[in-house]
């Protein structure tokens, strides 16, 4: 893109934000011993963290509408610029491992493209355009969750733009007021965390702020979608020796059977810890097993809840 193809906000609008206002507890930060400028520093993120917390309906929201998404077979796309990008990238990224989920189902996008994560691109989230080039591909079954601390990023309000020009629903999470972005989406999480103790830096507070409610709104919405049983990540990837090792701990743990029968019951099943699970705590093979999660729409509790309707197990 050239630079006639850029959409920045004008001074006046950024001069307003505040996350570009300067906070009157750290007017002195270049004077103060480091131990203080620390303590500082973690007392203005807990600030960052109660104002999530005064968003908890609106993040609720989120989670409910993620996993519809998911549910009716759409898919979930993070944009952002900048830290918020970067921030939007690492919630994609972890949900494959942690819930099972296919990556093309909860992706991310970043102003810049992939290499912006390790470098920043300047100017790239001036970039309108960009942001409308990326949603373009959405549809009415999908969602799209823009996040951007200011609100006013052009590369987030042009995915915005064009997600909803094609019916997707849009979700803003932000760091501003709500009456500064009430209308900017479908649904608007505005976090409100005040300006930072550096100036203008919201990869500070308000970036803790944003992870806090990205992390929120992924594992409710997995919570929801069936791939938590009690307080355990039952549809994990077992990718690595920690992952495998964390299946089988699971296994002993809610199907109550020792660690060599567990880690054979996830032989027998696959590797899929939910199969294992009803296995083990049902009596089941590992056919009927998946008959029952698919009836109980992937979720372990109903499905053990179904009644006994097989002879004993075979496997």
């Amino acid at each position: 893109m050239t630079r006639d193809d850029r959409s920045a906000p004008g001074a006046s609008t950024w001069e307003g934000l505040p996350t570009e206002a300067r906070n009157p507890r750290s007017t002195e930060l270049d004077l103060l011993p480091t131990r203080a400028a620390v303590e500082l520093l973690i007392d203005e993120d807990r600030r960052g963290l109660e104002a999530v917390a005064r968003a908890s309906g609106e993040l609720a929201a989120a989670a409910e509408w993620l996993a519809e998404t998911l549910e009716a077979g759409g898919s979930a796309l993070l944009v952002g610029a900048g830290t918020s990008g970067r921030l939007g990238v690492l919630e994609a990224a972890e949900c494959p491992p942690t819930f099972g989920t296919d990556p093309e189902r909860i992706r991310a996008e970043i102003a810049g493209g992939a290499g912006a994560v390790f470098r920043a691109v300047e100017g790239a989230e001036d970039i309108e355009s960009d942001g409308r080039e990326i949603a373009a591909g959405l549809g009415e079954q999908d969602l799209l969750i823009a996040i951007s601390a200011s609100s006013v990023t052009p590369y987030a309000q042009g995915a915005i733009a064009a997600a909803r020009r094609r019916g997707t629903r849009t979700i803003l999470v932000t760091c501003t007021g709500p009456e500064r972005a009430r209308g900017a989406a479908d649904l608007v999480i505005a976090l409100d965390t005040g300006p930072e103790v550096l100036t203008g830096s919201t990869r500070l507070k308000a970036g803790s702020a944003t992870k806090a409610a990205l992390n929120a709104i992924t594992t409710a919405a997995m919570v929801r979608a069936g791939k938590v049983y009690e307080n355990l990540m039952v549809d994990l990837r077992r990718g690595s020796a920690k992952l495998r090792d964390r299946a089988a701990r699971i296994v002993v743990t809610a199907g109550r059977v020792e660690r060599d029968r567990a880690e054979e019951l996830l032989e027998l099943a696959g590797g899929e810890v939910k199969v294992a699970l009803v296995m083990a705590r049902a009596g089941l093979d590992s056919g009927e097993a998946r008959r029952r999660l698919a009836r109980a729409g992937g979720h372990v509790r109903r499905a053990l809840e179904q009644p006994s309707d097989t002879g004993p197990a075979r496997d």
